[in-house]
């Protein structure tokens, strides 16, 4: 606990110096941060899980409580209004006592709509960060997200603080005990919905605790890269296993995948084939260089494995300049990581927020920033027998270069995703996911 009451501390000073350098750019006193509210389903008195606005769990890991208030201006002590009713339907959140409740001023509001009598008196110069700008306008803050303030915010969020690299690696960590015992299930011949179950209890997350819903996907349901509708019946004959499914730590997320073949044959090769190939776009980060350079380098390796595979003949720069390797590897090579699966800033150049857009031929792509310390990257390729994507080659002149037969071969197995966490250091590349055990 000392430990992460150090790594708190730090994390805190960080957060209240990038505060009052993005208070200059607008000229506001504070930012009053809004965990957010519930929602109600329509024509419906139950509401949707609560997903906590990233702005305030970047603060503290406060990520199940709404109506929670932040007021910070990186120089003061922030102060922390805490939500906590009296309310004997509902189990109310316990009092903070927990390490991080010594770097707030914490009150406690019991009633939601009393939350003026607790903020500050003068909101006019204040800054609203949060989603309900109705709310923002009828307490009278003067701005709502600001977007230079959300530039600058955004943009440095890309550099994690220990902390947060801490919590990173134990997301990580809970996740692979998830992904041990999915492909343990996987080879017992179990369901989709019930190698969704064996991974939710090994976590000890439920469906809405983990930070997006999990892709478990069989045969050829691996193929739809978001594939969403877990079959409760296995499969008559079982022959592949993608897996793509993270955890959550602290509000911060893991996301990893993983896939597997049900026998010792040409798909496992072309698993390991993929394996190799992502291990060796890990070994090639640099810092200085841009992940769009990256992606890339990711398709002229996936040519060389299409052509090893015999799936495709030609040369490396035919099938990537012809866009064959597109059709085989559709989405981006990866993504920022942090308090959102997706973080943000993926496209920011610089802390103003100019962007930089995905080349036109890889517009999937997540990502086109520099490569810099601190920085928490997903590397995941993939290569994937997509019936949609597949068939529009076959309406093109360079469908000569792909062997349709050995495609055929892979079509019933879907396709393969590795995806592992890494974190950028100075002089090297950390590696949360295999450094958690998972191979």
């Amino acid at each position: 606990m000392d430990r992460m009451h150090s790594l708190f501390a730090e994390h805190i000073k960080v957060l209240q110096a990038r505060v009052v350098e993005a208070l200059k750019l607008q000229h506001f006193d504070a930012l009053i941060i809004h965990s957010g509210q519930l929602k109600k389903a329509f024509l419906d008195d139950q509401t949707y899980p609560f997903k906590a606005n990233p702005h305030f769990k970047h603060w503290l890991p406060v990520f199940e409580n709404p109506n929670c208030w932040l007021v910070v201006n990186g120089i003061d002590k922030p102060k922390l209004i805490y939500f906590r009713p009296v309310d004997y339907w509902h189990k109310a959140p316990p009092e903070p006592v927990d390490f991080w409740a010594d770097y707030f001023d914490i009150e406690l509001l019991s009633r939601a709509e009393l939350v003026a009598d607790l903020l500050p008196y003068d909101r006019a110069s204040m800054a609203y960060i949060g989603e309900h700008l109705e709310v923002a306008q009828a307490l009278g803050i003067g701005h709502a997200n600001p977007e230079y303030v959300l530039n600058y915010l955004h943009y440095h969020r890309s550099f994690k603080t220990d902390y947060e690299m801490h919590c990173l690696r134990q997301a990580n960590e809970i996740a692979v005990r998830g992904h041990q015992a999915a492909k343990a299930a996987f080879l017992e011949g179990l369901s989709e919905f019930e190698i969704n179950q064996a991974y939710l209890n090994a976590v000890g997350q439920s469906d809405n605790e983990v930070p997006y819903a999990s892709i478990i996907a069989l045969n050829e349901h691996a193929a739809v890269l978001h594939y969403s509708h877990p079959e409760r019946q296995s499969p008559i004959e079982l022959r592949s296993f993608l897996i793509d499914a993270g955890a959550n730590f602290a509000g911060y997320a893991s996301d990893i995948t993983r896939t597997y073949s049900a026998k010792q044959d040409r798909f496992a090769d072309l698993i390991k084939a993929i394996n190799q190939l992502q291990l060796a776009l890990i070994g090639d980060i640099k810092v200085g260089m841009r992940y769009t350079d990256l992606h890339l380098r990711s398709h002229q390796l996936l040519a060389q494995v299409l052509l090893d595979f015999g799936l495709a003949q030609g040369s490396i720069e035919s099938l990537v300049n012809t866009e064959i390797t597109n059709t085989f590897f559709s989405h981006g090579l990866g993504h920022v990581l942090g308090l959102q699966v997706h973080d943000v800033a993926g496209f920011m150049q610089d802390e103003r927020g100019t962007p930089l857009a995905a080349p036109q031929a890889h517009s999937a792509l997540r990502c086109t920033r520099i490569i810099e310390p601190r920085q928490v990257y997903t590397i995941e390729p993939g290569v994937y027998f997509i019936d949609d994507l597949l068939g529009q080659l076959k309406q093109r002149s360079e469908h000569k270069q792909v062997n349709w037969a050995k495609v055929d071969e892979f079509r019933p197995y879907g396709g393969i995703r590795i995806e592992d966490n890494i974190v950028v250091h100075s002089s090297q590349i950390e590696n949360l996911t295999r450094d958690a055990g998972l191979d």
